[in-house]
């Protein structure tokens, strides 16, 4: 309890030489996160909230470029064998961990090679029940995976090719860490965070902020020769809600928000997704690509009970279903066209190689939709039993609509909101025969989507219990391809053979939409949905006129 109280006062204190910081005239950015931080752990980043904040403390090996691109990060090159089974990283040399009192002397040292292996190894160690421990599983070498070949070489290797492993390495879970502070800490390593990240960690009080403050011995540099970051400080509040939230941005005391809630969406955007007049001179709205796709699941494993006697184990239903739905509909009315719809494939735009010659999905067709019913022997949808959709409560207007358009061509839905942890728990286990779900990019690798519907794979990711042997017998080609076109064209064949069985009911491809103060330059979105802050810059006198 002393402990507790002893870090509410340091973390009081902080929040207000922050507010001292930012009337000085520093750079103080500032975030809300309703859902609160769990731990700055990067071992559990396994949400967004988690994932923003723990990217601004850590570096992992590679990282996602602004073009999707894999970069250097800690590491400045590397090399591959032939056999593409071992990756040779050569590390940087200038990279210093924030001090941390688990230091000697509580100086943070030069971060080496086998800070590496200890950090990917404690992903998978058993008793770091790490979630994100299904990244390396059944791919690295089963006996010595990872190795420092001195301080500055570090080496992979893997049981068989595997393309995509430069992306999974510049994932959060990656992040590099000092053993000597994750071995003193143990579970409080979450709470009182070190690593390499341009901002260090400074103070967080349950339930009201968190405040990091700029690494002065970060490593990298701008175009010119200066230190990233250009920020003072970041700030992160926890209002529980998105009203609250937008109030607090429209009186300054936010300088972005994520997302619009439905609740004040039309109050802010057009039908067509542009800021309405009154808002121009207020705030600056950008829109990027997300690789995010939602979709409707089906499931597919036919010993499953639910579908023995369900008319969705017919692909002609499904793909009545796809026809049914008039996505660009509800892009104009439910998400102000925040998004693309999903008339393609399961992967999303935005992804390499996935800009042309991409497979049809299905276009809103309700005449094709009664011809499918009918060809499976449900004319004008007599004899179908209802369906039950099963989705979260933010999603309810949407499964609404999608029961109205299907009613229309003959197909019965209800409705079913819960939980979101009870409904993927549900899904999880097979429980759902047809649900609302979303697939965002772990790394950007069409292989990432596709491994959703490979029949090897458990439930996650294939959560529809997809199982086509041709898809499988492709999937395994891919990761052994080394022509990088030759490898798109395979994953397109793959995503079209997945809409032609029609497992899942694409319905839009998502986009990252940001209201940013005017007071903020340097503060680029992503496809990804980063929270990017090395480059961004606050102007506090426009900050402070905003109040």
């Amino acid at each position: 309890m002393k402990r507790f109280f002893l870090f509410g006062l340091l973390a009081f204190a902080c929040m207000s030489s922050c507010d001292r910081v930012g009337r000085s005239g520093r750079q103080v950015f500032r975030y809300n996160q309703p859902e609160g931080i769990g731990t700055l752990d990067p071992a559990y980043a396994k949400n967004q909230p988690i994932i923003w904040a723990t990217h601004q403390l850590y570096n992992s090996l590679t990282e996602v470029g602004g073009d999707l691109r894999i970069m250097p990060s800690l590491a400045k090159r590397w090399t591959i064998s032939p056999d593409r089974l071992q990756y040779r990283f050569t590390l940087r040399d200038d990279v210093m961990f924030h001090d941390h009192p688990a230091f000697p002397g509580g100086k943070g040292r030069k971060m080496v090679a086998s800070d590496v292996v200890h950090s990917l190894a404690r992903i998978l160690d058993p008793a770091t029940a790490s979630p994100g421990a299904w990244i390396f599983n059944g791919r690295v070498d089963s006996l010595q995976p990872f190795t420092a070949l001195n301080d500055t070489t570090f080496l992979l290797k893997l049981k068989s090719p595997f393309p995509p492993i430069l992306g999974i390495l510049s994932m959060q879970y990656c992040s590099v860490l000092p053993p000597e502070v994750t071995r003193s800490l143990g579970k409080d390593f979450g709470r009182n965070p070190c690593g390499t990240g341009p901002f260090r960690f400074s103070a967080w009080e349950e339930g009201q902020a968190m405040i990091f403050l700029r690494n002065d011995r970060y490593f990298e540099k701008d175009s010119a020769g200066k230190t990233l970051p250009y920020l003072d400080a970041v700030k992160i509040s926890f209002l529980d809600n998105k009203a609250g939230e937008f109030l607090e941005f429209r009186q300054g005391r936010l300088d972005f928000m994520n997302d619009i809630d439905a609740n004040f969406k039309d109050e802010v955007l057009s039908r067509k997704g542009e800021l309405k007049e009154e808002w121009k001179d207020k705030i600056v709205l950008q829109k990027h690509p997300f690789l995010n796709t939602e979709y409707l699941g089906i499931l597919q494993d036919t010993m499953n009970p639910l579908l023995k006697g369900s008319p969705l184990r017919l692909k002609k239903i499904r793909q009545a279903m796809s026809h049914a739905i008039d996505r660009r509909k509800m892009m104009l009315y439910l998400r102000n066209s925040i998004g693309i719809p999903a008339e393609d494939g399961f992967v999303p735009y935005g992804l390499p190689g996935f800009h042309a010659d991409r497979p049809r999905g299905y276009a809103y067709d309700p005449v094709r939709a009664r011809e499918l019913l009918a060809e499976a022997g449900f004319p004008g949808g007599r004899g179908l039993p209802p369906v039950v959709l099963y989705t979260i409560p933010i999603y309810a207007e949407m499964g609404a609509f999608v029961a109205r358009q299907m009613e229309e061509a003959g197909i019965p839905v209800r409705v079913e909101a819960m939980q979101r942890g009870s409904l993927l728990e549900r899904i999880a286990k097979n429980q759902a025969l047809f649900f609302r779900g979303s697939w965002i990019a772990d790394y950007p690798d069409a292989e990432n989507y596709l491994s959703v519907f490979y029949g090897k794979n458990p439930s996650p990711p294939n959560y529809t219990r997809t199982s086509i042997p041709e898809f499988d017998r492709l999937y395994q080609e891919a990761l052994l391809e080394t022509n990088d076109s030759i490898r798109l064209a395979t994953y397109r064949r793959m995503d079209a053979m997945v809409m032609e069985q029609a497992p899942v009911i694409p319905l839009w491809y998502d986009m990252v939409i940001r209201l940013v103060s005017p007071a903020v330059s340097g503060f680029k979105p992503n496809a990804l949905n980063l929270l990017e802050l090395r480059t961004t810059k606050v102007d506090m006198n426009r900050q402070r006129a905003s109040r």
